[in-house]
């Protein structure tokens, strides 16, 4: 980005040059003045990229919900870490600082959305980003019991409570306090499984469809109030969800076969929470004309092979939120 920028200057300069060669004192002294803009812009822009935003970030207390958090805090927002850790969110509230706060949250709860959401507007008088990054993976439903044939509808729904109608109340709640301000951003985690079968259990892949699905639904519906609506579709990235799934040698021997027969170097390395981060912050970002896509962060996984990860064989059938 920088040697972007750099760029851009050095050419701006020649042209200023050339300006100054060839048009009068006034003209030039017209470039320069919109050139010192540039840069002043261009200085804002490098620095705290969301100053005075509000945000609302569901499953904030580990993983990428707090790597969000940080970085969001650290880029002059402030925000409202909503999680069911009690303990966690509030130490990591304590740790942010006064422009973090924590509240209990069940995003399967829709008055806990509300009350989400109610906090923002109530502490701050605004609601600027909306972070739906809260997600449930079954372990269970991984193993070998839960093929297509063994579909049991009653663990299906209890894997959409948390992925599909959590996301749904948050876009719901959010939209209902940016419509008046006619601006906001919306911004939901997905999965790899979104768009490729045989990473996870069909139902986690089934409701990560679904959260796509629901981004470009509500993209549309709220573009003519200024509203954007993304996804982000991570690989596996170092969580306390995910270390259960990293702690089956099956699951791991796929996954180190899989980088090196596909070359996929990449992914040889396991995703920190703040890459995910990164692309919050981008997609929250003012300027952004993105909306209504899934933004898919996985290292050229997708495209570089095609592994058969779901099911495995485990023994341990621990529920994991």
């Amino acid at each position: 980005m920088i040697k972007t920028i750099m760029c851009s200057w050095q050419r701006k300069l020649c042209y200023g040059v050339h300006k100054l060669l060839t048009t009068s004192k006034q003209s030039a002294g017209t470039w320069a003045r919109e050139y010192a803009t540039t840069l002043t812009d261009t200085s804002v822009a490098l620095g705290r990229r969301l100053e005075g935003k509000v945000a609302v970030i569901t499953g904030a207390a580990s993983g990428i919900g707090e790597a969000t958090a940080r970085s969001f805090i650290a880029h002059g927002a402030r925000v409202i870490i909503a999680d069911i850790q009690d303990e966690a969110g509030t130490e990591l509230a304590q740790d942010l600082g006064p422009n973090a706060h924590f509240i209990h949250c069940d995003v399967s709860n829709e008055e806990d959305v509300s009350k989400s959401v109610g906090l923002a507007l109530s502490v701050y008088g605004q609601l600027d980003i909306m972070y739906n990054n809260a997600g449930n993976i079954r372990y269970k439903s991984m193993g070998t019991d839960t093929g297509i044939s063994d579909l049991n509808l009653a663990d299906m729904h209890d894997m959409f409570r948390t992925n599909v109608y959590g996301v749904a109340l948050g876009i719901k709640h959010a939209a209902r306090a940016m419509k008046p301000q006619r601006r906001g951003c919306i911004i939901c985690t997905g999965s790899i499984a979104s768009i490729q079968g045989g990473f996870m259990s069909h139902y986690y892949t089934v409701s990560k469809h679904a959260v796509v699905g629901l981004t470009r639904s509500s993209a549309s519906e709220l573009s003519e109030y200024g509203i954007r609506v993304n996804c982000i579709s991570p690989a596996v990235v170092i969580s306390p969800m995910s270390k259960i799934m990293l702690s089956n040698s099956r699951f791991m021997k796929i996954l180190d076969s899989l980088s090196t027969s596909a070359n996929c170097i990449l992914f040889r390395k396991f995703m920190p929470p703040d890459e995910v981060a990164k692309a919050a912050l981008f997609l929250a970002s003012d300027g952004n004309y993105i909306s209504g896509h899934n933004l898919v962060i996985d290292g050229s996984l997708t495209v570089t092979g095609s592994p058969k990860l779901f099911p495995l064989e485990t023994d341990d059938d621990k529920d994991v939120n």
